[in-house]
């Protein structure tokens, strides 16, 4: 009686969060969605989406976004494994120390963060004026308004999210398997080629689709950094509904790029098993 009462509690834990999403989440983007569609017929808003959908600058921003969305998710797990590699196999100050580097910025804002990136990368910044001073530069070089500064700053802001994903779920990898495998004559590097980063797969991959979901929906970032060519979709969804007043547009872009991320949040929950990453046995 006891464990059915508790069961019954915890499942009821879930309504204030069922709620919160209703109201800040579902009912805004369905009413934005209504307002944006309402007085058309069924043949006016396919037409309408088909147009949206083909817009040569729609298209671009898609392809531009899936694109940044995959090079930020190859940085972010280039850079983080190793580091979360090495926070597995270190402690004391050395862990405390690496673990601070990663989760201290994700307590400052991102306009923040973004801005700091801005003073060190530009024309007059610090990293053109060291170079500049050394000679290795004649004249100030264009570290600002292009892919390379957008994908740059958007694995810094979202480095954390990779490292903690992969620690975790290198964590929950018994270390007596690399012993056993070292002990029956294998290499270092066999031992983790083979025995290790197999174990760590579903966390690179849990890993990289979080990353990956949270870089295609990302606006300030390539707003402040990015060039011309660098447009995302959620910048061209800003533009519509603040410069051009086209909620329609708006809408339809809103939702493409909804759709794109619940396929890969169902893909990322298949992979993502809680109970692994955090070290707990099925």
């Amino acid at each position: 009686m006891t464990h059915t009462h508790n069961t019954r509690f915890a499942d009821a834990m879930i309504f204030p969060a069922l709620g919160m999403l209703i109201v800040i989440f579902v009912f805004p983007v369905g009413f934005f969605i209504f307002e944006s569609l309402e007085g058309q017929s069924f043949g006016q808003i396919t037409s309408t989406a088909y147009d949206v959908l083909l817009a040569p600058a729609v298209v671009n921003s898609i392809v531009t976004t899936n694109v940044i969305a995959a090079e930020v998710t190859l940085g972010t797990l280039l850079v983080g494994y190793p580091i979360a590699f090495y926070l597995t196999r270190t402690a004391g100050w050395r862990f405390y120390l690496i673990m601070f580097g990663i989760v201290a910025p994700t307590l400052t804002s991102t306009v923040v963060r973004t801005f700091a990136l801005m003073v060190l990368g530009g024309r007059a910044g610090i990293v053109n004026s060291f170079l500049l001073r050394i000679g290795i530069l004649e004249s100030p070089a264009q570290l600002l308004y292009n892919r390379a500064a957008v994908v740059v700053a958007m694995v810094y802001v979202l480095l954390p999210y990779m490292v903690l994903t992969l620690y975790a779920s290198m964590r929950a990898i018994d270390v007596n398997l690399m012993k056993a495998s070292r002990g029956l004559g294998a290499s270092e590097f066999y031992a983790f080629s083979r025995v290790f980063f197999p174990l760590t797969l579903n966390g690179v991959i849990a890993g990289s689709i979080m990353v990956y979901i949270f870089s295609m929906g990302y606006y300030l970032t390539p707003a402040l950094v990015g060039g011309r060519n660098d447009v995302m979709i959620a910048q061209l969804i800003q533009y519509s509904i603040d410069k051009t007043l086209d909620w329609g547009s708006a809408a339809f872009m809103s939702l493409v790029l909804t759709g794109m991320t619940l396929v890969l949040f169902v893909i990322y929950c298949r992979f993502a098993d809680i109970r692994n990453l955090m070290g707990r046995k099925t």
